[in-house]
């Protein structure tokens, strides 16, 4: 078994299916040895599995909880694109948006579920330099989107 798919067995976690895009674009761009993924948040079956902003509807550890889905989505599209996980090098970098209230300041909080869960996977491999922005509206009513830059054999 690959070293990846042994680490995910470990943290019992299960890649759901890789989500189609859901409008005009494609899930990654390839440029050499450099993925480019699209924005992915926690959508399942094309429906959200959560709705909201954070400071109103989500609390602080909801947002945390849906960022590491999110980061586990994105893992799902890297396994479709790639077949082997193992293949990745370096997770390069992640862009976080959080639907927020306007007195809600903890989006680099919620953004580290997805950073935590990918350093959890991926090891020393998975530490991203990172960005986490406040949005005042997501697609959907969506809490959180997360868009990754990754590094390839």
């Amino acid at each position: 078994m690959a070293v990846i798919e042994k680490r995910l067995e470990e943290l019992g976690i299960e890649l759901p299916e890789a989500m189609s895009p859901l409008a005009s674009y494609v899930s990654v761009q390839r440029d050499g040895n450099t993925l480019y993924v699209s924005g992915s948040s926690v959508i399942k079956d094309g429906k959200p599995q959560m709705q909201g902003k954070l400071g109103a509807e989500i609390t602080l550890e909801e947002g945390y909880k849906a960022a590491r889905q999110t980061a586990i989505n994105l893992i799902a599209v890297l396994k479709k694109e790639l077949g082997d996980l193992d293949r990745v090098e370096q997770i390069v970098k992640l862009l976080g948006f959080v639907a927020s209230t306007a007195d809600f300041y903890e989006q680099p909080a919620v953004i580290n579920g997805a950073s935590d869960l990918l350093t959890e996977v991926f090891g020393e491999k998975g530490r991203h330099a990172r960005t986490a922005l406040a949005a005042n509206v997501l697609p959907m009513n969506l809490p959180l989107e997360i868009e990754m830059i990754v590094r390839v054999e």
